[in-house]
């Protein structure tokens, strides 16, 4: 069987391939957004091998200033790792979020989906409303759906962004206890995780959040069945005889 490099070596010329990768590169450079191997491949079209031509950017900036990096299941450019100190002045924001804020957004980054009540539960106090917008505007928290429960709260989840800031594919790659330990950055939230028994694995919030109700699926089908029952109204003023 043909590998990706040799198919593409059979069907294009090595001056076409070049152009294909340098397209892919100026995409991703471009992109002020991590990029999904199928976006880029919406953008140059057929009869370019992406997969291919992006394993070999991966490889020729794995040593360079930049590296082409995969997080939250799309790629993009990044500063190197021992590099990002030049950069901190410019990266850094001067706003800070509150002892609530961070102890909120690592509730909902380890135990989502999270109801508000599950949440003020956990921490032992209540919450405004205005933490959870304040992590919503900022991009890290979402609304996932809401819950097969009585009253079906809605549940709290993590975003892309949040992936994306922090530089990791998918929640299953936050880290553990003693990581944070280690790293020093426990110090805020070690209260609200000892109220829940201990961190959780994030692992578990995937098979999790299929047991709710997915906001946008709910929306779609109301808004189906209201269509639906137009047309069965339509059809049987249709049908009535004229008196």
């Amino acid at each position: 069987m043909l590998t990706s490099d040799e198919n593409e070596a059979r069907v294009v010329s090595p001056e076409t391939a070049v152009q294909h990768r340098r397209m892919v590169e100026a995409i991703l450079f471009a992109s002020e957004t991590p990029l999904s191997e199928e976006d880029i491949a919406e953008r140059v079209g057929e009869g370019v091998d992406v997969l291919l031509h992006i394993e070999a950017l991966t490889e020729a900036y794995a040593s360079a200033g930049v590296n082409l990096v995969f997080v939250a299941g799309k790629y993009m450019f990044r500063t190197a790792e021992d590099l990002s100190f030049l950069l901190r002045r410019e990266v850094d924001e001067p706003r800070k979020l509150s002892r609530a804020a961070v102890e909120t957004m690592a509730i909902i980054a380890y135990h989502q989906p999270v109801t508000r009540a599950e949440i003020e539960e956990i921490r032992g106090v209540s919450i405004s409303k205005g933490t959870l917008d304040v992590l919503m505007e900022a991009g890290w928290a979402r609304m996932m759906g809401r819950k097969r429960t009585p009253g079906r709260p809605v549940t709290y989840g993590t975003t892309e962004d949040f992936l994306v800031h922090f530089g990791i594919e998918s929640i299953k790659d936050l880290p553990g206890v003693q990581e944070l330990k280690a790293a020093g950055l426990l110090d805020s939230v070690d209260v609200a995780l000892d109220k829940m028994g201990g961190m959780p694995d994030p692992a578990k919030a995937v098979a999790e959040a299929e047991g709710q109700i997915d906001l946008e699926e709910a929306i779609a089908q109301s808004e189906r069945a209201a269509t639906d029952e137009t047309q069965v109204l339509r059809v049987n003023s249709e049908e009535q005889p004229d008196a």
